[in-house]
């Protein structure tokens, strides 16, 4: 299993814009093949350490780097980029896996 932790940090004050570009293909994502899982989150706003009120984490899980590599060329994905190019001013794509 590949889990992903992507980090998208919107231009300032655009985090709505990016939240419902990402909303608009999350259920496509989910019905991808390999897709283990697809969760947009944001801080709590009483956590102590936070990513900050421009960005949204993406919890995701794909089966293997098949599923994963599969994604990259979806249209769900595609078409969120291009929604989203006008208001991503980052995005960091850490890929894990499981230790021990």
């Amino acid at each position: 299993m590949i889990h992903v932790v992507a980090v998208l940090t919107a231009k300032i004050g655009h985090r709505a814009s990016l939240l419902a570009a990402l909303n608009a293909v999350v259920d496509d994502v989910r019905a991808e093949p390999g897709c283990l899982e697809y969760r947009p989150v944001v801080d709590l706003a009483y956590s102590t350490s936070k990513f900050g009120a421009d960005t949204i984490v993406v919890i995701e899980k794909w089966q293997d780097q098949a599923a994963l590599d599969a994604h990259g060329e979806a249209p769900a994905l595609k078409s969120f980029m291009e929604k989203a190019k006008h208001v991503l001013a980052q995005a960091d794509i850490h890929l894990m896996q499981n230790a021990g």
